[in-house]
């Protein structure tokens, strides 16, 4: 087998159990979303480092949800999971269930009361707080920690027959109460609750906890590498402890990464379900949002979130990355594929008065840097709409767009000149008047003639009105006062504008079409709303690459 070179402390430490033979089989990962919403780009750097790391040493990786805690699981997420992981082009080996476990979680359960290692606990949530002790304090004993077997044996199937409330009695594990480390303080492992489950329905109304489940899930699925974020270092121990007392041999290993944070961008699972909740985006896929879901409606790739997730690379220590970075992942993507296509935003008329009334089509590049993609016609004529903002009739200087007296080229078309502002009554700019350079139209012999400024445009006789959204953060800068997410969010986080106008072609298209609009931006079809008749576009991102910039200081 040829040798293989590490890229991250994960590939390394895989590297010694292998040489080491210490599981004697292959290697195995796998990804265990709970099903109790959709998938965000944090959850997109796990995949690529459960999927990417089982490929490279030519392992399997499992697909596993993790729903043991019905409360808030639904099929709906369930099948957005698997959407997500295919579209961003991975593939599990097997998926499975941690509900398909329940026996098995309950048959160690009843393992460790056996063998006194469990008891039943009546203590309530408050009790069971104040019992705990603090970091640096000990915890008390439970003053039902010391039932005989026989008695725990008993409380625990009638847990498991319904017999009690929920929030009434606990399974809890019996280790130390002492323990510097909170979580070895006799954690729960088992807790009761009568709501039907999606997998089960209601068989079970005792569910396991996470810490005892999940090393269980692992065990029996021969995980060899547990792979999870940060936070879960401190409950390694437990891990180490239900796999020990469980009785598995040659237990999964846990390793510990940072999550992923961006600057700017929510990245907990339970803030994303508030703003649906609570109705301040449209859903889950809203395209602010940093679901996978979100972000493909947007117009993100598949392929520039991989590259973001690589490039921020995988850590023993949290931080935060620059949601720049992520824009210029998508950038870089999307400059080669992405046809370069005209729309305005907010028009003004432009009446070119020496130009023909038949008009004409013109064949404009679909891509200078690509130039496989070849060429498109566009229709031109006497009546074009530009953007608002390129005119002004008392520009400063450097002001290089169109101006009373000033000429402009006119995008792959003519260089015209403003001759006449006509206003309405109340002094509104309604339309302009330009003359044209009859010689000078792009590709014309001898028509090199230069001017300063060149302007994106489309034509009124063919354009197609449309809507185009354009997205900032969903959250405000971080101020440093410790405030609530809630509080953070960008009421402004999206402008909508109404009056767009979109060359022809670009009514012909399907979402999620990715192209980058002339001057403006990379721009995708809306999933959602786009209709032929009436276009829909999302601002992928704008043209301005601050990180890149950033990188060539």
């Amino acid at each position: 087998m040829e040798k293989i070179t590490a890229s991250n402390f994960i590939e390394e430490e895989v590297i010694r159990d292998i040489e080491s033979d210490r599981f004697g089989r292959a290697i195995q990962t796998r990804f265990p979303p709970e099903p109790n919403g959709y998938l965000h780009i944090g959850h997109a750097k796990a995949i690529c480092i459960d999927f990417l790391t089982a490929k490279k040493f030519g392992g399997k990786c499992n697909l596993r949800f993790d729903d043991t805690n019905p409360t808030k699981e639904d099929t709906e997420y369930v099948e957005s999971i698997q959407d997500d992981i295919r579209w961003l082009g991975f593939q599990w080996d097997e998926l499975r269930y941690a509900s398909s476990y329940f026996d098995t979680y309950y048959e160690c359960a009843l393992k460790l009361i056996r063998e006194g290692k469990a008891y039943v606990c009546h203590l309530n949530a408050e009790q069971m707080r104040e019992y705990r002790g603090t970091l640096t304090q000990p915890g008390k004993e439970s003053p039902y920690r010391n039932r005989s077997v026989e008695e725990n044996l008993d409380l625990f199937e009638r847990m498991k027959n319904g017999e009690f409330p929920e929030g009434t009695c606990v399974l809890r594990a019996k280790i130390d109460m002492a323990s510097p480390n909170m979580n070895m303080r006799d954690p729960a492992l088992y807790r009761i609750n009568h709501i039907p489950h999606h997998q089960t329905g209601t068989k079970w109304c005792i569910y396991p906890m996470y810490d005892f489940a999940h090393p269980i899930e692992d065990a029996v699925e021969n995980v060899t590498h547990s792979l999870c974020s940060l936070e879960f270092e401190d409950h390694r121990p437990l891990y180490d402890w239900v796999l020990e007392n469980c009785g598995f041999v040659k237990p999964p290993r846990q390793i510990e990464f940072a999550r992923l944070n961006i600057t700017r961008v929510p990245m907990s699972k339970r803030y994303l379900r508030r703003l649906v909740e609570e109705n301040l985006v449209e859903g889950w896929d809203d395209p602010r949002m940093s679901t996978l879901a979100g972000l493909r409606r947007r117009g993100y790739t598949p392929e520039s979130i991989i590259d973001f997730c690589q490039r921020a690379g995988v850590a023993k220590a949290n931080s935060e990355v620059d949601a720049a970075l992520l824009e210029h992942c998508v950038r870089e993507d999307a400059k080669m594929r992405a046809p370069r296509l005209m729309a305005v935003l907010d028009p003004i008329e432009l009446e070119l008065v020496n130009y023909p009334e038949e008009g004409e089509m013109l064949e404009i590049e679909n891509n200078p840097e690509n130039p496989e993609m070849g060429t498109r016609k566009v229709s031109f004529s006497k009546h074009v709409y530009i953007e608002r903002d390129d005119f002004m009739e008392e520009p400063p200087k450097k002001f290089f767009r169109l101006a009373p007296g000033r000429e402009v080229r006119l995008k792959g078309a003519y260089i015209i000149k403003c001759e006449e502002v006509v206003k309405d009554e109340d002094g509104n700019i309604v339309k302009l008047l330009c003359s044209v350079d009859m010689e000078s139209r792009s590709g014309m012999p001898g028509a090199d003639r230069k001017v300063k400024g060149t302007l994106h445009w489309v034509d009124k006789a063919t354009a197609v009105k449309s809507t185009v959204r354009l997205y900032d953060y969903l959250l405000i800068p971080d101020d440093g006062t410790d405030r609530d997410v809630t509080e953070r969010f960008n009421t402004e986080s999206i402008q909508v504008m109404d009056n767009a106008y979109v060359e022809k072609a670009l009514a012909e298209v399907e979402a999620p079409f990715l192209c980058q609009f002339l001057r403006l931006g990379f721009f995708c079809a809306d999933s959602v709303h786009y209709t032929a008749e009436h276009p829909v576009f999302n601002r992928t991102v704008g043209l301005k690459d601050s990180w890149a910039k950033a990188q060539n200081k």
